[in-house]
């Protein structure tokens, strides 16, 4: 708690003595391990917001692509031309779960055709398959949904450590410049506290938004996968009624 205190009066005994000191001038003259800490942070910095801003745009895409399929979906009559709209919609997950049911479907038909009297247990197996590619295809689609974000929550749960770790070493370094110089002021052991809190300030700069943006986005893709699953199941049931009675 006492460093707190300490870099802002470290500040202003330097501006009293005629020396401005800025922030940057203080990361300049930083210890090597506090530099490669700060670089760290940076970069799983900006790889964090570059993700934020790739996932957001493409769970934004997905919804309302998946939106329109729906639309198209519900309006139309016959599944081929669905499928044909699907080409239409390639970033909705919806849609691309629909066409690998339809081609496990048509396979189906296929090998069936001319067969009238076909087996139940054939039926039941052929209506097995179709769940089975639904499914498949399900996890896949929410499997790219997922694909970046834990790298937030981890740089949301490590990004702090790193900057604890910072911090460590600063308080450190001041405590070495105390025992080389055997004294206590705030000119010998202003600098390296000020650098300390400069890296925990960075790691909660890296760590906070990536914490928010992953809860974000696991909720919304929490939404997307059940929209997939309620449409799983509608499907399954029309293909029930209308090819396997």
């Amino acid at each position: 708690m006492l460093d707190v205190f300490l870099v802002p009066m470290f500040l202003a005994n330097a501006a009293a003595n005629g020396d401005e000191i800025s922030v940057m001038e203080i990361l300049l003259d930083a210890d090597i391990v506090v530099t490669a800490v700060l670089i760290l942070l940076a970069v799983v910095s900006v790889i964090s917001w570059y993700i934020m801003g790739y996932k957001a745009l493409s769970l934004r895409r997905a919804r309302q692509d998946s939106q329109n399929f729906l639309d198209v979906f519900w309006q139309s009559k016959r599944l081929d031309a669905i499928y044909q709209s699907a080409e239409e919609f390639p970033n909705a997950p919806v849609s691309q779960v629909f066409k690998a049911g339809y081609v496990e479907l048509s396979k189906l038909k296929n090998s069936n055709k001319g067969d009238e009297s076909a087996a139940m247990r054939d039926q039941l197996g052929d209506i097995e398959n179709v769940e089975r590619a639904l499914r498949r295809a399900t996890r896949k689609e929410i499997s790219q949904m997922e694909s970046m974000v834990p790298f937030l929550a981890t740089v949301g749960s490590t990004a702090p450590f790193v900057g604890l770790f910072g911090t460590v070493w600063g308080i450190m370094l001041a405590f070495m410049e105390i025992a080389s110089q055997e004294a206590a002021g705030i000119d010998v052991v202003g600098q390296p506290i000020a650098e300390a809190l400069i890296v925990t300030a960075a790691g909660l700069f890296a760590a906070i938004p990536a914490v928010v943006a992953y809860n974000w986005f696991v909720n919304h893709i929490k939404v997307l996968g059940m929209e997939i699953d309620n449409f799983s199941s509608d499907f399954l049931n029309i293909v029930k009624r209308h090819f396997f009675k």
